[in-house]
């Protein structure tokens, strides 16, 4: 990290950490002038106390997730409750969602129906039709007729991909990423942005404030401004308002409403093998045409006009969404994750994926974080004699997170999970194959964070040749991987409890 990049989070986090310090202080002001009244607060907070819990208890989270606050609750009444005021519950994602749901109803076009793709699922599939379904009827996403999909195995190929199609741009280029950080990568893209912007296309960029807290400042967002780009943040972490959680960790570029990319990639040299410190970095990415395409531009605009005072015109995009998709190369449901909603759609669909499957399903992931629910679920499809493999980093970017990923592994490596890490470096790979028919692409990794609080985005493909192309890069992968055996998982009395702290703050990392 460099010293630029040091500077721009301490001046960041001293911003936050202010005023934060300022309330905590001043509860603590409060409780010093009710001590007088000991007696008469200590019964107060342990009724408040019981009442938080009560609450907490009764809402539908996933349970470990439950189990962390109540447990900081009832150690620490007053200050557990703030902590989760501020840090565990959903109130920025409800601030969000008045933005979104502004945005939504100002959108003057509806996307296709895919009643009609899913009837033909049903007649091949009824329980995999039931899955997908529900998916589209909690997300609003329908499954289309895909016309062409390409995978990228790794960073290098999508950015060379990339390029080719931007300098194709005519109308418009919206771009979404976690993010950002100047380099061969983004300085690249962004000068082929800067020369269409320059000959009449409309060029957008979006990136999370936090997730680029240390690569991307406000004031290269106006570089980019002076150069026909308009660039706003995502939820800006700015003072008291900000909130960890609720991210927009969704990866979407789309070009003229032709072309859609979408997987694990951002717009940073690591993900092209520049400068990488943990080894190879392997991540994946892919691009689709077709009616699919819609749905990531819709995603974008509706992100961006909730954000943003330079609302994009439907007339820009609409020639585009009135075109048919041809269609010939199976189905694709593009969707994405919020934390707005109830249900936590990629983690109940990769539950079902393993509840449904009869050969294999296999999976990569940079991190293991994984809820009651799906632990359950990979365990109990093993145990049924389904070949579980999970791909995960041989190389660590975050030593605590990956020593609480390591902690999952025993109980699924006893029940016959195949776990294995990529040797060469880093596995940020996002994606899921079963049973040679369906596969699951994007930015959703197997950790609380994406799975419960983090806006993401994935495709569900069906009856695809990409799926064929995916299995073979996870089989060429897993050459490259050394499985990990019971043995390796051997801990100590003090080891096993580090791994049973870390797993009972897992929501918070």
């Amino acid at each position: 990290m460099t010293w630029n990049n040091v500077k721009k989070i301490a001046g960041r986090v001293v911003a936050v950490i202010v005023p934060v310090a300022m309330q905590f202080l001043w509860y603590l002001l409060i409780l010093k002038w009710l001590s007088k009244a000991a007696g008469l607060l200590s019964i107060v907070l342990t009724v408040l106390s019981f009442l938080f819990v009560l609450y907490i208890n009764t809402k539908r989270e996933e349970s470990s997730y439950k189990t962390l606050w109540l447990i900081v609750i009832l150690t620490f009444p007053v200050l557990g409750a703030v902590m989760y005021i501020i840090f565990g519950n959903n109130n920025t994602a409800k601030k969000l969602e008045k933005n979104i749901t502004k945005a939504r109803l100002h959108m003057d076009y509806e996307l296709p129906d895919g009643e009609k793709c899913i009837g033909e699922l049903e007649r091949e599939d009824k329980r995999l039709a039931q899955s997908v379904k529900r998916i589209s009827d909690a997300t609003g996403f329908p499954m289309v007729k895909l016309d062409s999909a390409e995978y990228f195995s790794v960073g290098e190929e999508m950015f060379a991909d990339m390029c080719k199609e931007l300098e194709k741009a005519e109308k418009y280029i919206f771009a979404e990423y976690f993010i950002l950080q100047n380099g061969k990568f983004l300085n690249t893209v962004v000068d082929i942005m800067a020369k269409k912007a320059a000959q009449g296309v409309d060029v957008r960029i979006m990136y999370d404030d936090l997730g680029s807290i240390a690569t991307y400042s406000l004031a290269d967002a106006l570089k980019l401004g002076e150069k026909g780009i308009k660039c706003v943040p995502f939820n800006p972490f700015l003072f008291i308002k900000s909130q960890l959680n609720n991210r927009d960790h969704r990866k979407i570029m789309v070009i003229d409403g032709r072309v859609a990319y979408s997987g694990g990639i951002n717009l940073s040299d690591e993900y092209i093998n520049i400068g990488s410190k943990y080894g190879h970095w392997k991540d994946i990415g892919f691009k689709i045409t077709g009616e699919g395409v819609k749905s990531y531009t819709y995603m974008f605009m509706e992100f961006w006009n909730a954000f943003s005072n330079d609302m994009i015109p439907h007339d820009l995009v609409g020639e585009s969404f009135e075109k048919e998709g041809k269609g010939g190369d199976g189905y694709v449901l593009p969707y994405y994750d919020s934390p707005m909603v109830d249900e936590n759609v990629s983690n109940t669909f990769f539950s079902e994926m393993l509840y449904a499957a009869s050969d294999y399903v296999w999976f990569y992931t940079p991190y293991l974080m994984l809820g009651d629910s799906l632990f359950d679920a990979f365990i109990r499809a093993a145990k049924r004699g389904v070949d579980v493999r999970i791909i995960m980093p041989g190389i660590a970017d975050k030593k605590v997170v990956f020593r609480l990923s390591r902690s999952y592994y025993r109980q699924l490596i006893e029940a016959g999970v195949k776990i294995y890490e990529y040797t060469p470096g880093f596995v940020h790979a996002k994606g899921c194959i079963c049973d040679d028919k369906l596969a699951v692409l994007g930015s959703v990794n197997l950790d609380y964070r994406s799975l419960f609080l983090h806006f993401e985005c994935s495709s569900i493909f069906y009856d695809s040749s990409i799926i064929k192309t995916f299995k073979a890069d996870i089989l060429d992968t897993q050459s490259k991987c050394r499985q990990r055996t019971l043995e390796d998982t051997k801990r100590g009395f003090f080891g096993r409890l580090i791994d049973g702290v870390l797993r009972i703050f897992a929501p918070l990392l």
